[in-house]
């Protein structure tokens, strides 16, 4: 049962989330500033703050298993330093097949000072809504790993979506690691909007 206090904070959360939402399409000349308003309602009562996503590959283990697992992504209307924080886990277009998605950690964002272990490489700043994304996969070489080491910084706009939560297999599944600051701001959408046997049904493995 859902407390009465996590219903408030979700509320809060999908309001947040359609009045950016809408904005974000009346700056794009989507809607007239007449329309925003019926927008912001019909985005903060219909549909989700989630959708699922499958994911395979062994870059993200042991996060995420060899074998694959079907993750349950919040949605991000727009991704900043506000919104997104080092250590989350997040989905982001793949920077070489435009049409992908990548699931990677967020490793540093604008500001940080960027060093290679390898000593002929220069250190550099991200720049302004840069991001540098790493696999959890520590195993695994730069090149089979595809992350920012092989195709460098991606814009922070690139990312749609933090992983809240993966299910393996119907019995080995839980909430991502990822931020305090996200974990805490997530928790209320976790509680309302998780269904495990929904997120099984459509598990591929």
């Amino acid at each position: 049962m859902v407390s009465l206090s996590t219903w408030f904070r979700y509320i809060a959360h999908k309001l947040e989330y359609s009045v950016s939402l809408s904005w974000k399409s009346y700056k794009r000349g989507q809607i007239t500033d007449r329309e925003v308003g019926d927008a912001v309602w019909k985005n903060l009562f219909q549909g989700k703050l989630t959708y699922l996503h499958w994911n395979k590959g062994e870059e993200m283990a042991p996060t995420i298993g060899p074998q694959g697992g079907t993750l349950l992504v919040r949605k991000l209307p727009a991704a900043d330093p506000t919104r997104v924080f080092v250590g989350d886990v997040v989905v982001v277009k793949d920077p070489q097949k435009s049409d992908d998605y990548l699931v990677r950690r967020l490793a540093a964002i604008e500001g940080y000072e960027m060093i290679s272990k390898d000593e002929k490489d220069e250190p550099f700043i991200l720049d302004k809504d840069e991001c540098w994304v790493l696999a959890d996969n520590e195993s695994l070489k730069p090149k089979e790993a595809k992350d920012s080491r092989t195709f460098g910084p991606v814009p922070m706009t690139d990312i749609v979506g933090r992983v809240i939560y993966c299910l393996r297999t119907a019995v080995d599944h839980g909430p991502v690691q990822n931020s305090h600051f996200s974990m805490k701001k997530d928790s209320p959408v976790l509680e309302v909007e998780l269904d495990v046997d929904e997120m099984a049904k459509n598990h591929k493995a």
